[in-house]
């Protein structure tokens, strides 16, 4: 857990394996990575950097697909004590953006 008023965001790597079992259904033939699984990503990085858990997401958009073995990262900025924005990025592309809200 990083120090709560460090305010240097946070970037994570992210990438999703080809066996992972989601892509069996999402979508056959042509599988792209679920949004709600990015969003257990941001997750799982605000507690890996903050200590925190997900209250809520208060607005998140997709605007590109992340597909299976692709390399991404996660970038988490501090808004406030409680709120953060994320950003999903392939290289340049940003593929997916929002705030949440984190709590105890």
């Amino acid at each position: 857990m990083t120090d709560p008023t460090d305010i240097a965001p946070c970037v994570r790597p992210l990438r999703f394996d080809a066996a992972h079992p989601s892509f069996a259904g999402h979508f056959p033939g042509r599988p792209i990575v679920a949004g709600v699984l990015l969003l257990e990503a941001v997750a799982s990085a605000l507690r890996e950097w903050r200590g925190l858990a997900v209250r809520q997401v208060i607005d998140a958009k997709f605007l590109a697909p992340l597909l299976p073995e692709e390399d991404a990262e996660i970038e988490l900025a501090a808004i406030d004590g409680a709120r953060f924005r994320f950003t999903i990025r392939r290289a340049t592309e940003t593929l997916a953006r929002g705030t949440i809200e984190g709590a105890a």
